[in-house]
């Protein structure tokens, strides 16, 4: 008698795996990801793959149509998942072009001339941000290298001191006579206010957490050479790492959540001619935006909306893929879910705009479609997240087949699916995709996400308007209970579940040959999906660091001792690690940063490979430090991952090793 049938399936899919896994070793010495040609290749693989998967979903998992449970479950799941299926095929399609602008930037950097440099405002919209959050972004934007620029302060708080800040430093002060329209209305009463005074050819639009490099204008202009050109947009980057990246222990090799977007998905949304304006770290032509009347208020994603309001007047929109501004990510992960959960919302109010994708006016088919993408990501992606955690259970306890399928022909099918997309969009985007960390961070919002895009999309317009908190105090750990709480039920449920179906057929007497091999892989990949979930709501205390630091020389002169080279760590306005050397505790110095300042200095505790200084720089040091950290250099923090080190980084978090 010869083996059974599923046996060699079986050997067929390990067969199909190999295949893709053998790829994966030859295709990174051939595929060159800036050649439309490769990534065109790559992503219809991807997408061929993606509907042999779907049409096999369809035709053989599902529970025969019927009044009960087994039917309900099984169709609500597939279309869920097929909802969230349709939105990776918009994004395979949208990376398979990409667009560049460095070099144009670089030959086009004086196009003005013989004539005079253009006028450039500075706007830093502010609300209740700190003080410490404010003089950073202020003083970087004082720095800018442009000899025609004014920086504008525009306080809906209507602060006493930052009026005085501003007067102190020679930065203008705008308030109005009220909030309405939030950050597009606050701009908009600036942009009048300037207009009046005689227009400035171009403005700048920065968070108050944000803080451009010297040369920001200078790049960024420079693609207005071309006199359709409504706005450029410039990558967000972040000092400082995010809620996941630290309640993780993952800020030295793991990328922020929005590195794929800014790095990857904005250019080649770009190569079709839908880069989107974000806010921050833009620059917009007076006059484009003038022909529009103002930011549009009819959304809380006021950028977006501008995007498409230029489109639909003719303007374009560039992307400049350069780390020309860093900010402050949240630090928080109420913070992180709050702004994630609004720019769903605000998705969801252009949908239902006058300038939506299926409203009567002026946008390009391209156009509608880059909010219908916009649209898919956040009304799909995220419920099938929580699907993909509850549905198990339905088996578990309920005895209620979700997915009708075997080993082989999961492997086969969506096994040969999902592993090539893994290696074609890190050929694409290199170190950005490592699956459950990538699932952990969308499913930390999934539950407020979801509720934002669903009720979003039924009344756009019924929800209050909530600000990323930045700043403040985070020196203590602090447990999110209310945000904990969902996930670790989940892994109870889901641990006494695969415990009860192991122990006793009782509960999931189905299939307990090979059919029962795909929902226990799936229940045991969801806890530690959930174990990660639940880790990361500890938030971890924080304490100032620029993330962006690599090791530099300087020198310190301790009192009584001759100055001695040392190598700088970490630094931050007001704290140093410096290794390779040691001092006792309470050790005064002069630590001396070459091309910043001399800085007093008093060692303040003992680190793993050296000390740590308290800082207490001077008003000239003070700003000089804030330049140094903010306003020059590369990228900050962590641009790709490398397995190895996320895996280092996590094991030494779980080991509970905090030493630096």
């Amino acid at each position: 008698m010869g083996p059974p049938v599923w046996l060699g399936d079986l050997h067929s899919a390990a067969v199909q795996m190999l295949l893709v896994a053998g790829l994966a070793l030859v295709l990174p010495g051939i595929v060159d990801r800036f050649d439309n040609r490769h990534r065109i290749a790559l992503m219809a693989i991807s997408i061929l793959l993606a509907l042999r998967y779907a049409w096999w979903r369809a035709t053989e998992t599902l529970a025969p149509f019927g009044f009960d449970v087994d039917c309900l479950a099984s169709w609500s799941l597939f279309a869920i998942e097929i909802g969230a299926l349709a939105s990776s095929l918009s994004a395979s399609v949208l990376m398979s072009r990409i667009r560049e602008r460095g070099a144009e930037a670089t030959e086009h950097a004086d196009w003005w001339e013989p004539g005079p440099a253009p006028r450039v405002a500075v706007l830093v919209a502010t609300y209740n941000e700190d003080r410490e959050v404010l003089e950073r972004s202020i003083l970087g934007a004082l720095a800018l290298d442009w000899p025609a620029v004014e920086v504008c302060v525009l306080d809906d708080g209507r602060r006493d001191w930052l009026r005085a800040f501003c007067e102190g430093h020679g930065a203008r002060y705008i308030v109005r006579p009220d909030s309405a329209g939030a950050k597009a209305g606050n701009i908009n009463h600036a942009l009048g206010v300037l207009t009046a005074d005689g227009p400035p050819d171009f403005f700048a639009v920065l968070d108050a957490d944000f803080v451009p490099h010297r040369n920001f204008l200078r790049r960024t202009l420079a693609l207005f050479h071309d006199p359709r050109t409504g706005l450029v947009q410039t990558p967000q980057h972040f000092f400082n790492p995010d809620p996941i990246q630290h309640n993780l222990g993952l800020s030295r090799s793991y990328p922020d959540e929005q590195r794929f977007f800014f790095d990857h998905m904005q250019p080649a949304r770009d190569a079709w001619g839908l880069a989107i304006c974000c806010g921050t770290s833009s620059v917009a032509r007076m006059r484009a935006v003038a022909e529009l009347g103002g930011l549009p208020t009819d959304s809380v994603t006021e950028d977006f909306m501008l995007t498409l309001a230029l489109q639909e007047r003719g303007w374009e929109t560039h992307y400049l893929n350069e780390p020309l501004t860093e900010g402050l990510a949240p630090e928080g992960l109420k913070e992180y879910i709050t702004q994630r959960a609004r720019w769903c919302l605000g998705l969801m109010q252009i949908a239902r705009s006058r300038i939506g994708p299926f409203a009567r006016n002026g946008l390009r088919l391209r156009d509608r479609w880059s909010v219908l993408d916009s649209v898919l990501y956040w009304l799909t992606t995220f419920p099938f997240r929580v699907a993909g955690l509850v549905y198990p259970l339905l088996y578990w306890y309920f005895n209620v087949t979700v997915v009708d399928a075997r080993v082989p022909e999961v492997l086969s099918y969506f096994g040969v699916y999902f592993l090539w997309t893994i290696v074609a969009f890190n050929l694409l985007s290199p170190g950005m995709l490592i699956p459950l960390l990538k699932d952990v961070s969308q499913h930390l919002g999934a539950y407020q996400i979801s509720r934002a895009a669903i009720t979003g999309i039924i009344w756009p317009h019924g929800h209050p308007f909530s600000v990323t908190a930045k700043g403040g105090d985070r020196s203590r750990l602090q447990i999110q209970w209310r945000l904990m709480t969902p996930f670790l039920g989940l892994f109870v449920l889901t641990f006494v579940g695969l415990c009860l179906g192991i122990v006793s057929d009782r509960f999931a007497y189905y299939d307990a040959g090979v059919g029962k091999s795909v929902i226990l892989f799936w229940t045991i990949y969801n806890l530690f999906v959930l174990a990660l979930a639940v880790l990361a709501c500890v938030e971890l205390p924080r304490r100032e660091q620029h993330v962006a630091d690599e090791p530099e020389r300087a020198i310190f002169a301790a009192e009584g001792e001759a100055p001695r080279r040392v190598w700088i760590a970490d630094l931050s306005i007001d704290t140093a690690r410096i290794r390779g050397r040691s001092w006792g505790d309470g050790t005064r110095g002069v630590l001396r940063i070459p091309g910043v300042a001399d800085i007093a200095a008093t060692v303040m505790e003992q680190a793993l490979d050296g000390v740590r200084l308290q800082l207490v720089p001077d008003d000239a040091a003070n700003s000089a430090l804030l330049r140094r950290l903010y306003a020059e250099g590369d990228a900050p923090g962590i641009i790709a991952s490398r397995l190895s080190s996320v895996a280092r980084d996590l094991a030494r978090h779980l080991s509970f090793d905090r030493s630096t």
